[in-house]
Parts: C-alpha cells; structure tokens; sequence
C-alpha cells in the first residue's frame, strides 16, 4: 500500500447516518437495550448518550474500564464487540432508538416488529387484549 493510500485512511470517517450492526451486534444491543429498561433507566441512558455523543469514541474506551459492572447483561467477547461498535459514527442514534423501542413496548414484549423497525408506531401497553 502507497503511502497516499494510508494517509486518506488515517483521515477517514464514517460515513454519516445510522449504524448498521450485523446480526450478532444487533442481538447484544437488543439484549443491552431490554436490561436498561427492565430497570427503568432508559431516561438516564438517553440522557447519558445524548451528552456524550461528541465522545463516543471515549465513552466506549469507557465500556472496557466498566467490564465487571456490565459483564452482569453481557460476556466477554460482547462487550468487547459492543464497545467496537460504540465507536463508529452513527452508533449512538440506532442504541437510542433501540431503547426507546424497548422502554415503548416493554423489556418482556415480544418484538413483533423487529429490530429493523423500530421507528413505527408503539405498541400497546396493557397486557389485556385489545378492544
């Protein structure tokens, strides 16, 4: 490789818009999103992603600092690949819709729409049928 080549890589970026997680990413961040609103702190991780988006990339150096807490909703080589993915632009909005989703419906709904569709109208809450 020229060194033209790795210098455009050296200032490369990602580019703008939401992250596409793969099929296994997208079931950790699932698993993450369903766990923070079991416990009824989707607010406070919105807020916390919210404010640290311009550092994304140190909040998910910070992820490895914090392995032990998070090592109870996750294992080793999610965390480490749930860490990766924080780092990558775009990451910040699909977690956050993925959590909006999950406090909407519940963490113990069944996701009759998907991780895909997220974004649609919510579900309703009652556990009763619908009338």
């Amino acid at each position: 490789m020229s060194w033209q080549e790795e210098f455009k890589k050296a200032f490369a970026v990602d580019k703008p818009g939401e992250a596409e997680p793969s099929k296994h990413l997208a079931e950790i961040v699932e698993k993450v999103a369903k766990a923070v609103a079991r416990r009824h702190m989707t607010t406070p991780a919105l807020m916390a992603l919210e404010m640290g988006r311009p550092l994304n990339f140190v909040a998910a150096q910070a992820i490895h600092f914090f392995r032990p807490i998070i090592s109870v909703v996750l294992d080793t080589r999610d965390i480490k690949e749930f860490a990766t993915f924080l780092e990558q632009r775009g990451s910040v909005e699909y977690l956050c819709r993925r959590l909006e989703h999950w406090s909407q419906i519940g963490p113990d709904a069944e996701d009759t729409e998907g991780a895909s569709d997220a974004q649609s109208a919510p579900a309703d809450e009652g556990d009763g049928p619908s009338q």
